[in-house]
Order: structure tokens, then C-alpha cells, then sequence
């Protein structure tokens, strides 16, 4: 599968940063179409531009309805031709258009093992403190599809990671997110050889 990657992030994108160094290194088999933010003042709007990928900023203050950001994510990443589209830290919720012109590829990553911790509400910190909380063994990072629901999507892939006694949120979340970036290139680059699994 020709790999035509679409970043949807709002603050730094750290996994996106972590997929376009693999392609720049040769390690992963793919284009990075362009880089899209909710955040104008967004750290990875600032890298994508850096490194000469297309980047728009959109959101309610340049569409000025949830209808037409909507419409306008949707077509932006038409118009660059991606066929695969990357939530890094996107924290907000996908509009019906988006929906379905990339039914079924469109990919998140979350830093728990789903369906544990996720949901609205689920993120950064929250989910490690869930974690701690729940006094969990093991914790991980899951890649799964998006649909129209938070972390709801059918998982693709999961990577388990321990949870020791004297952990807390900060050294749990830290253990998490220096997996993530190389995890999901791992997975790109199996969708690369193998294709996006049959999901009627």
C-alpha cells in the first residue's frame, strides 16, 4: 500500500514528528501529504512548515462553524491526494464529511490499552492517573481506527507495557510516551506491506 499520509494535531504531534523522521531515514515506506491543526499557535504546525510539508491551520476561527471545518478537513486532505490520515494529539472530534471519505483510514493512537481508559475526558495525564488508580498491572499504547465515537474504533494494534509499584503518573506517562513514536511506525510500516485490514 502507497502510504499518503494526512496529520490531524493540535499541540506538538510528537508521534508525527517520530513517522515523518522514519520516512526522511528511509525506515518507513511513506509520504507525508500535509499537516493540519485546530491550533494556530500549535508546535507542529511550526515543524511541518519547517520541513516543507503543506500546513493549514482549521478551526472555528477560520470557518467559523463546526459544519464548515468539517467540510474544509474534508476536502484539504483530498486535495492532497492522502489516503491515510494520522490523529497525533488530535484533541478534537471528527466531523460526518471527514468521516466518511476516510472511512476506515483513519488512525489514532492512545496511550492505554482499549477499551480500558478511554473515552471523553481520556487524555494526557487523566488516563495515566486512571491507571494508577485502577491499580493496573499493565498499562500500553493501542492504534486503532476512528469512527464517530471517542477511542472507539476497531484496534489495530496494541503494545503492552508494565506498570511497577513505585510508578506515577509522571514516570508512567513518560514510559508511555517514549513508546509511542517508534510503535507506530512499526504499525505504519506492516499497513505499508500488508494493507489496511477488510472491515465491512
Amino acid at each position: 500500500m502507497n502510504l499518503r499520509l494526512g496529520f490531524l494535531a493540535s499541540y506538538n504531534g510528537s508521534s508525527m514528528q517520530a513517522i515523518c523522521a522514519a520516512i526522511q531515514a528511509g525506515q518507513l515506506h511513506a509520504e507525508a501529504r500535509v499537516v493540519i491543526s485546530n491550533n494556530s499557535q500549535s508546535h507542529v504546525l511550526a515543524f511541518a512548515r519547517k520541513i516543507a510539508i503543506p500546513a493549514y491551520h482549521l478551526s472555528l476561527k477560520t470557518e467559523h462553524t463546526a459544519v464548515m471545518v468539517d467540510c474544509k478537513l474534508r476536502d484539504t486532505l483530498l486535495a492532497h491526494e492522502v489516503n491515510l490520515v494520522i490523529l497525533s494529539g488530535y484533541m478534537k472530534k471528527l466531523g460526518p464529511q471527514t468521516l466518511a471519505a476516510y472511512k476506515h483510514r483513519i488512525l489514532n493512537i492512545h496511550p492505554a490499552l482499549l477499551p480500558k481508559f478511554g473515552g471523553q475526558g481520556m487524555y494526557g495525564d487523566h488516563i495515566h492517573a486512571a491507571v494508577l488508580a485502577a491499580q493496573e498491572p499493565e498499562t500500553g499504547i493501542t492504534i486503532h481506527l476512528v469512527d464517530e465515537y471517542y477511542d472507539h474504533g476497531p484496534i489495530i494494534a496494541q503494545r503492552r507495557l508494565p506498570v511497577f509499584p513505585t510508578d506515577t503518573t509522571e514516570s508512567l506517562a513518560l514510559r508511555v510516551k517514549t513508546q509511542e513514536g517508534a510503535f507506530f511506525v512499526e504499525v505504519l510500516q506492516q499497513l505499508a506491506e500488508a494493507g489496511l485490514p477488510q472491515i465491512s
